[in-house]
């Protein structure tokens, strides 16, 4: 089953002389065309460093950063929230990038099971504020899952394998406890 709505990807090396803000939300751009508003305003403080908000009804943004790579998606859908994470390498193991123990006591995480706690919480809109450990991810198949965050709306997942070289991805998509999953939609990578 594809992810719900249209999904829409783009990723570019950030060069020297350019923000990876700046970069990323050049892509965004791209994707939305004009007129739509971008902003990213903390929930907490209002400074700009929070989740991208786009003022468009039903569509969502992105953005993570993998090595030099400005990696968005925008989403189009009946969905509470929307994210991904993106990370270098998908080596089998990644104690060295500070994973060791942070999903499971004691064991170290793949690089892809990182990327589907992390686009889930983004996805929740919580982020890191709610412990990555108490996130339980459940395989639906190869390349689907599903994620339970404590006190949160269920979140259905997806690995995308269309992004750049070495880099793992995954898009998460929250949905609202009064809200069923909308329906598979064919998506555009």
């Amino acid at each position: 089953m594809p992810p719900p709505g249209a999904l829409q990807l783009r990723w570019k090396r950030v060069p020297p002389t350019k923000t990876r803000r700046d970069v990323a939300w050049s892509l965004i751009r791209e994707l939305v065309g004009g007129g739509i508003l971008i902003s990213n305003p903390c929930a907490h403080c209002g400074r700009p460093h929070g989740a991208v908000q786009l003022s468009a009804p039903g569509m969502h943004a992105s953005v993570s950063y993998a090595g030099d790579y400005a990696v968005v998606a925008v989403a189009t859908g009946p969905f509470a929230g929307f994210a991904i994470d993106a990370e270098l390498g998908e080596s089998a193991v990644r104690d060295d990038a500070g994973l060791a123990g942070v999903l499971r006591r004691g064991a170290a995480a793949t690089i892809r099971e990182w990327v589907r706690v992390e686009a889930a919480l983004k996805a929740d809109g919580r982020g890191l504020r709610v412990d990555p450990t108490r996130v339980l991810v459940e395989a639906l198949s190869p390349h689907q899952w599903r994620a339970h965050v404590p006190d949160g709306a269920p979140i259905s997942g997806w690995d995308v394998d269309d992004g750049p070289d070495g880099v793992v991805l995954s898009a998460a998509y929250a949905f609202s406890a009064a809200m069923p999953e909308a329906p598979a939609v064919p998506a555009t990578v």
